[in-house]
This record gives structure tokens, C-alpha cells and sequence, in this order.
């Protein structure tokens, strides 16, 4: 594992297993069930149903979808065992409405935090945010071909963060 893919406190953030590309969802719910799963299975949620509860009840509150086609599902839960973030990057032709004004989104990243882990969740979302922001970073998220690469690209996005 090269340097770049721990942040400063060496925890992984995601991880190729926690990747689906050519994702097709029929909604946000279905997209945000998609990438828990790989989270799930990846042993970084207790509890997959009551973390997608806390997720859809977030989503109530505000939409997440950010400028230039990207979908940002966050939720802090009891249910996390660590901060992660699981990505989707939807089949050509596909695309996932999250409320963004600028239309649908096709790369999904889903955010999950423990509940006790207020300043880390903030964190995490600011710095991605940034990443997020520049043109080049959504096309190379959009663009990649390889589970690793895509995580690569979020985990060195990440790599200042130091919690």
C-alpha cells in the first residue's frame, strides 16, 4: 500500500471492495443501500439497516447533492464502526437524482461516521468537498477504470486529514 492511500492517522477511508463501478441505481435510496452493503461487508457498520435509516433521515433534512454531478450521502450513526466512504459511478446513460441544481449525479460517495465523531464527519466533508470543487478531480473519479485507482484518488483527496 503506497503512502498516499492512509490519511495522516494511517486509517483507510475506502477501500477497492467499497467501489461500484457501472453502478446503475433506480434512486438515491437504492444508491445509498448499494454502497452501505459494500461498507457492510467490508465490516465498517454494526448494523446495515439502522445505518441506512440514519442515512435516509439525512437526507430529509437537506439534499446532498453537490454542483457538477456528484452525490454526497453522509450520515453520522452508532452504526459505524470507522469513518468511511464507499463510491458509486454510475453506467453511461445512469444517473442518480440527489437534489443538486444542476441536475443528477453520476459519482456517489457515500460518507459514514461514528455519532460521537461530530468534527471528523465535518472534516472529512469539507476536505472532499474541496477535492470535489476542482474539475479535474470529478472527471478522474468519473474516468477511472479500476476499483483501486478510484480509491486511490479519495483516499490521497483525504490525505491531510488528520484524525
Amino acid at each position: 500500500m503506497s503512502e498516499l492511500s492512509l490519511n495522516a492517522s494511517g486509517a483507510v477511508l475506502t477501500e477497492p471492495e467499497m467501489v461500484i463501478l457501472e453502478m446503475e441505481a433506480k434512486d438515491r435510496d437504492d444508491a445509498a443501500a448499494q454502497l452501505a452493503e459494500r461498507m457492510y461487508a467490508q465490516g465498517r457498520l454494526l448494523d446495515l439497516d439502522g445505518f441506512l435509516k440514519d442515512v435516509t433521515a439525512r437526507e430529509h433534512q437537506m439534499a446532498t447533492g453537490l454542483p457538477g454531478g456528484i452525490g454526497l450521502p453522509h450520515a453520522r450513526s452508532k452504526h459505524v464502526v470507522k469513518t468511511s466512504i464507499a463510491v458509486g459511478v454510475c453506467r453511461y446513460g445512469h444517473s442518480v437524482n440527489f437534489g443538486a441544481s444542476d441536475g443528477p449525479a453520476t459519482v456517489v460517495l457515500l460518507i459514514a461516521t461514528p455519532a460521537a465523531a461530530y468534527s471528523e464527519h465535518l472534516e472529512v466533508l469539507a476536505t472532499l468537498a474541496r477535492s470535489l470543487f476542482r474539475p479535474a478531480f470529478r472527471e478522474s473519479l468519473r474516468r477511472a477504470q479500476d476499483p483501486e485507482v478510484l480509491a486511490e484518488l479519495i483516499n490521497s483527496s483525504l490525505v491531510f486529514f488528520d484524525h
